[in-house]
């Protein structure tokens, strides 16, 4: 398959002596995380977000307020960059596809992104690839959801093929009146562009996450397999390497992330979220093509982190060491709680655990609102799971 970011010639500013310019479109956390990497290796970013308050907006020296849906907006944003990436997969294609248009390296290109952009696109996709997926169909109307509800069995999950993250855009539908319901409401509220997608609903007993990161000219990097677990859509804790997981069956969930990002054309993190069986087997879940939550574990446990990987994907240098540094990392989401002034509850956390990494993102506290996230790692995993929960519950007013 011949990737079309490999098509574009672009310049070699390292070869001119100038620093390589990497514009990031999105300025959440996951771009305020690749900064500190990009400073290491002199690589300018350049951000561009919807208000100057945003995550990453706060420490980039180089900010541009501007709309990612704004045409206008995003060619003058990438007209000074070598090469564009991605806080989030809102860009609308249309407008990815002009900038490849116009010579910009787009890293992940449009031809892969959709993937992560359109759930319908992907199920397609990952089906014709074999990639083991639920059973699926768009559904047009009330009449092809009950259709679709009578064959696989109720309940069944409706999912908007566009636009939703941590749970929403997504119904689990437990009957035909459920679906009578629902089904007419959810179809009049999806955004512009999107369909409604059924999938049979997986009884999973746990979820997977496959991190891995590739490069234009191909080489490709494996993370361990992470354990991911979900409170109302949510990632509220990762274990890595994933618990009781056979070495047979980490290393088929990399091999399947690995093809996927090549089949793909994936440049940069791919994640690939997997379902677990009861009997051991798994089926894709999500897709996601940018450093993800379940990979905030490498910035303190891994040899390279995603981010670092990431941006060194986007500039096409050699990806770093994936493997571990301990051999249990957990990270704890921080949720807004009732700690408004997180940096002052840093005393009794740092005090209590000297090895504990913590990082906030700057963000407002929200109740429920991913505002940071904490990293212990060790030998001994019930100690370490402890020690992350005890930190995570006191930045969000849990405990005292």
């Amino acid at each position: 398959m011949t990737d079309p970011q490999e098509k574009i010639e672009q310049p070699d500013p390292l070869a001119s002596g100038r620093p390589f310019v990497v514009g990031i479109i999105g300025g959440g956390q996951l771009a305020r995380m690749m900064y500190a990497p990009s400073i290491a290796m002199g690589i300018t970013v350049r951000l561009l977000a919807t208000a100057p308050d945003e995550s990453a907006a706060q420490i980039v020296h180089d900010v541009v307020i501007g709309a990612h849906t704004d045409l206008d907006a995003v060619r003058e944003f990438a007209a000074g960059c070598d090469a564009i990436t991605f806080d989030h997969e809102h860009v609308p294609t249309a407008i990815l596809e002009q900038l490849e248009a116009d010579g910009v390296a787009v890293r992940p290109g449009p031809a892969a992104l959709v993937h992560a952009q359109d759930k319908a696109v992907m199920r397609e996709r990952l089906s014709a690839l074999g990639a083991p997926c639920p059973a699926h169909r768009v559904v047009d109307d009330l009449e092809a959801m009950i259709n679709f509800g009578a064959e696989q069995g109720w309940p069944v999950i409706g999912k908007s093929s566009r636009g939703g993250y941590d749970g929403k855009g997504v119904w689990k539908i437990d009957s035909v009146e459920h679906a009578a319901e629902l089904v007419p409401k959810i179809i009049d509220g999806l955004p512009e562009g999107a369909v409604l997608l059924a999938e049979e609903f997986v009884d999973f007993t746990r979820e997977l996450s496959a991190l891995v990161v590739r490069s234009p000219s191909g080489q490709a990097v494996a993370y361990p397999i992470s354990e991911s677990i979900q409170r109302d859509g949510v990632c509220v804790e990762t274990i890595t390497p994933a618990p009781g997981l056979s070495a047979d069956s980490a290393v088929a969930a990399q091999q399947l992330a690995l093809g996927l990002a090549h089949e793909l054309g994936v440049v940069g993190v791919l994640a690939v979220e997997l379902m677990e069986r009861a009997d051991g087997t798994v089926v894709v879940n999500e897709l996601a093509m940018r450093p993800h939550n379940t990979g905030h574990w490498t910035i303190d446990g891994a040899h390279t982190s995603q981010f670092e990987n990431h941006l060194r994907a986007v500039v096409d240098l050699p990806l770093g060491d994936p493997t571990p540094r301990a051999k249990w990392t957990v990270m704890s989401n921080v949720l807004g709680g009732t700690v408004a002034d997180l940096p002052s509850a840093l005393l009794h956390s740092f005090a209590r655990d000297r090895r504990l990494r913590v990082e906030f993102y700057g963000k407002q506290v929200r109740p429920g609102r991913k505002v940071g996230h904490v990293n212990a790692f060790g030998d001994d995993l019930e100690l370490v799971r402890r020690r992350a929960h005890h930190a995570a519950d006191y930045l969000m007013g849990r405990i005292s």
